[in-house]
């Protein structure tokens, strides 16, 4: 079972004199999804993202630079937050259908 998983950034964040190249995201608790709606996270709603990002990321992200991520990089984020949503047997399902021979 996979608890992080790191994201290349397409467009590097600024953060004073240093760029952020890459983000280590982190399967989060319940705690960290406190005001998110699971719904809203699978369905890759931006707000509920955003929100979750600063408390699973690393390094830990503030809330004005998650504003500013370049949309692909928020949607590549999102893909990695949901599949950690996911119950294994799901996660085992996908896995089976993507081994099958295709007909």
């Amino acid at each position: 079972m996979t608890t992080k998983t790191t994201i290349t950034l397409q467009t590097p964040i600024k953060r004073g004199e240093t760029e952020i190249l890459k983000l280590d995201i982190v399967k989060p608790n319940a705690a960290a999804l406190r005001g998110a709606s699971l719904r809203g996270l699978l369905d890759l709603q931006t707000t509920d993202i955003l929100s979750v990002l600063p408390r699973i990321s690393m390094p830990a992200l503030t809330p004005a630079e998650t504003n500013q991520l370049d949309p692909a990089d928020l949607i590549q984020i999102g893909a990695e937050l949901a599949g950690f949503l996911l119950p294994n047997y799901i996660k085992e399902l996908v896995d089976q259908v993507q081994d099958s021979p295709t007909a």
